[in-house]
Order: C-alpha cells, then structure tokens, then sequence
C-alpha cells in the first residue's frame, strides 16, 4: 500500500503571526521543523510540503538532505490565503502524487507524534479490511453539551435529568489532526473521507490544535511539561 502524506501550510497567518516557523520550544523552525521531524521516520513513499510560504521551504530545505522522502510543492497563492475553498485544495492535493493513499495532516498539531502517525497508518489498514473506507482523527467529548434553543441538554441517553458524565451521549469534534483515504475519493468525491470513515480516538492532550495565540502558548507548556520526546518519536 503506497501513501503520501500531505502537509499544507502558507504565509500570512492570520491569527498567530508565523505560527508555524517561529520557534516553538527548542524548535528554531518552529512548528514545522518538529512535524517534519515527526515524519522524517515514518514508512510512507513521500511527504509533500505544500506551501507559499519563503520561510516554510527555507526549513524544508535545510532538513532535505536527511530526509530524502520530502518533497516541496511551491503552492500558488490563490490556493493558500484564507479564502481559499478547501475541495479546490483538495483536488490540487490529489494531482501531487501517483500514490494510492493520502494522509493529510498539519504542523499544528504538535502533539501528534511519530508513533501515533503510525499507529492511524496501521489501524486505516485495518479498517478497510473491516468494511470502512478512510479514517480521521477525532476528540472525543462526553461532558454536558447545552442547546440555548431546546433550553436542555443534548446529548443525554434517557429521562434521567443529570446523569453521569460517562453515561452521556458521545460526541466526537474532528481535531484536523490526521485525516487517510485512497486517493480515489479524493479524485471522485472531491474529499479527504469517504461515506464511512473510521473515528480515530485521541485524548485532549495529542489533539491539542494550534489555532490561535493561547493555544501556542498552551502547546508549548505542554510540548515542555512532558519528556518531550514522547511527542518527536
């Protein structure tokens, strides 16, 4: 089985200025120096940096000589600003590669290490061995979800007015962290999942997502608190 990963970033982020070059713990390439890290080691045929971004393929190519799998996509700008209508990426993504899968995923999730990426690799195999066809990372959320327009909770599971949290209705939120599927579905479905696709569980701490100023904050203490090997391996 062939598969490519698929590692989009650009320039001019919006919420967090260079979120993912500046440096992010002992990461002077930031958050994209420590995900390619991450997928240096990974047994897939290649990984795709697309971006725009000068700062972005300056680091890609200083770790290029060890990491003769990376490959740079120099990105057009109309696919990489925030306005950018993600089915257009998604069939620009599909065109990269002659690989059977893609395995989609973003430098801010920092907590997403080598060892998980090849665990969703080995448990996507599995799953279309099962009858599912992709797989995608979730968070999962069993807490009390309140709907001002019901004026009630959501997710509860029979008339008991406030159950225990663990017999409450599951709710999974897509994290972004990891998304697999044959490319097919990407050329004829023009999405990074199928019909089926296979929730990937992770705790609150791999999912963290990078998305505004607190949040790289909150990943770097965690990055820190924790051997941080546990997150490059």
């Amino acid at each position: 089985m062939s598969i490519a990963v698929f590692l989009p970033t650009r320039k001019g982020s919006e919420r967090v200025k260079n979120k993912n070059t500046r440096k992010f713990s002992g990461y002077d390439g930031g958050l994209l120096e420590l995900k390619l890290k991450q997928l240096s080691t990974l047994n897939v045929d290649e990984v795709i940096l697309s971006t725009n971004d000068e700062q972005s393929i300056e680091i890609a190519k200083k770790i290029m000589p060890v990491f003769p799998r990376l490959k740079i996509d120099i990105r057009p700008d109309f696919l990489a600003s925030s306005n950018t209508n993600l089915s257009d990426l998604i069939k620009y993504a599909a065109d990269l590669t002659t690989s059977d899968n893609i395995l989609w995923t973003h430098v801010t999730s920092p907590m997403v290490s080598t060892s998980v990426y090849k665990d969703c690799i080995k448990t996507y195999i599995n799953a279309l061995n099962n009858g599912y066809d992709s797989l995608m990372s979730v968070t999962t959320i069993q807490n009390f979800l309140w709907d001002i327009q019901s004026n009630d909770i959501i997710n509860r599971i029979g008339d008991e007015r406030w159950p225990k949290t663990q017999n409450l209705k599951k709710i999974y939120e897509l994290n972004s962290a990891v998304f697999i599927s044959p490319i097919e579905i990407y050329r004829t479905k023009i999405d990074r999942v199928g019909a089926n696709p296979y929730l990937y569980e992770m705790d609150k701490i791999t999912s963290v997502d990078v998305d505004w100023k607190r949040d790289f904050k909150l990943a770097e203490a965690i990055f820190q608190s924790f051997n941080q090997e546990k997150f490059e391996d």
